[in-house]
């Protein structure tokens, strides 16, 4: 059996969501020959922790932690936070909060750490890959990002050892929404993007979860033509197995899961909602983990606060549970490469979808090819919202397509045949 190396720095118990890519490939991989190990940091001191995720880790599976070295702790201090604060992604670089700590705070972030504020646990993450590489030959490695530091210690790592290097860029890199708005330095740029750069170009292949992020790539970078590939985000099937919607009797649930922001904000929806409730119809807005001020303050304005239930982080599978017993659910994409994780378990569900993006022809495609729903436009105005997603006849067998076992066979064929070629 072949043997593969995942540098990921986030794990269970962390509740990143970020992390079940590589986790559930990692689960399935050895079926297809693959024996996996992992890097990841010690703590993840941002993310909540997601407790039942533990028991998706095979006891044989090798991993080594080293210390993460992250700079929340002092970015609590900085705010005037307590040690044990939790923190929201979503409120971290809102342009709602303009206190000159949170401002200057999103600077630091934006110019010092780079690529990102996880660049610390670099400083220990080698000695661990070196402790793994020391008792085993290790075929292959697969880095996660963002962080994007992980793709670093990936290259350096296949230089030293001269091992094939497959970065999974989940997100891009210099360019990533959530720089959206703010403004980083000449200087800061030059090295992000010679650091993407040279690790592109070290990579054996670089796996995209989007072909519109792939296709920008490319248009970057046109030398990527001929070592890229496309591995959607996906969903793990057995997570579903044996459940039953369960439907709130008298009440429609429209839900969002996971991290909602400032810039992902369809004020057309509030407003049709709002006039759905006017004429009788009784709808309730539920979120499933962070939601940005702006977005609030938008759901107020709107008079929708007393129909409106801000869940908060749960673990996953109540999360999968919720999205299950919801009528309808919403996923806002944040831009035209920007295929939302939460998409392929809301395929799965068979619920019906209303999504919001501009000019996000692939988020279409894969809804319209599942006849799971309607993607519209952020500035959509006319109330027929609902009456147009309610045509949607969703097909469950089209979304398993995206099983992540499916994704960790092909993700084996990719690396077979790249060694094979060597």
């Amino acid at each position: 059996m072949k043997k593969i190396l995942f540098i990921t720095y986030f794990w269970p118990p962390s509740g990143k969501a970020s992390l079940h890519w590589p986790l559930f490939v990692i689960k399935h991989l050895p079926k297809f020959g693959w024996q996996p190990f992992v890097l990841t940091a010690d703590e993840d001191t941002f993310s909540h922790n997601d407790n039942s995720l533990l028991k998706e880790i095979s006891p044989d599976l090798v991993v080594e932690k080293t210390k993460a070295n992250d700079p929340f702790d002092f970015y609590r201090k900085f705010l005037g936070k307590k040690s044990d604060a939790p923190l929201v992604a979503s409120e971290t670089i809102s342009l709602e909060n303009r206190d000159w700590k949170h401002r200057f705070a999103i600077w630091i972030r934006m110019n010092i750490f780079i690529p990102d504020a996880r660049i610390g646990w670099n400083f220990s993450a080698m000695d661990g890959a070196r402790k793994i590489l020391k008792d085993h030959k290790i075929d292959a490695i697969v880095s996660i990002g963002p962080p994007h530091s992980s793709h670093l210690i990936g290259k350096k790592l296949s230089r030293q050892y001269n091992i094939q290097h497959f970065p999974v860029l989940i997100d891009p890199w210099v360019d990533i929404i959530y720089y959206k708005n703010f403004k980083r330095t000449p200087v800061t740029l030059a090295l992000d993007n010679y650091f993407e750069r040279s690790t592109l170009a070290n990579a054996e292949r670089v796996i995209f979860v989007t072909k519109g992020t792939e296709e920008d790539y490319h248009k970057k970078y046109p030398w990527l033509e001929k070592k890229t590939n496309v591995l959607y985000w996906g969903y793990n099937e057995e997570i579903f197995a044996g459940r039953k919607k369960q439907k709130k009797e008298g009440m429609e649930i429209l839900l969002h899961a996971g991290n909602i922001f400032d810039y992902q904000n369809p004020p057309g929806l509030w407003k049709t909602i709002q006039s759905e409730i006017a004429r009788g119809r009784k709808l309730q807005l539920r979120f499933v983990g962070t939601v940005s001020p702006g977005i609030r303050k938008a759901i107020e304005d709107h008079n929708l606060s007393a129909v409106t239930e801000f869940i908060g982080f749960l673990p996953y599978n109540e999360a999968v549970t919720e999205m299950l017993n919801a009528d309808y659910l919403l996923v806002c994409a944040t831009e035209k490469r920007h295929v939302p994780g939460k998409l392929f378990e809301y395929l799965r569900t068979g619920n019906k979808i209303i999504a919001f993006g501009d000019d996000n022809k692939e988020v279409e495609e894969i809804i319209a090819q599942a006849g799971a729903g309607k993607v519209f436009p952020y500035q959509y105005s006319a109330e027929d919202i609902f009456t147009s997603v309610d045509t949607a006849q969703p097909n469950i067998e089209i979304a398993k397509q995206f099983s992540r076992e499916i994704i960790a066979e092909k993700l084996a064929g990719i690396m077979s045949l790249s060694l094979t070629e060597k």
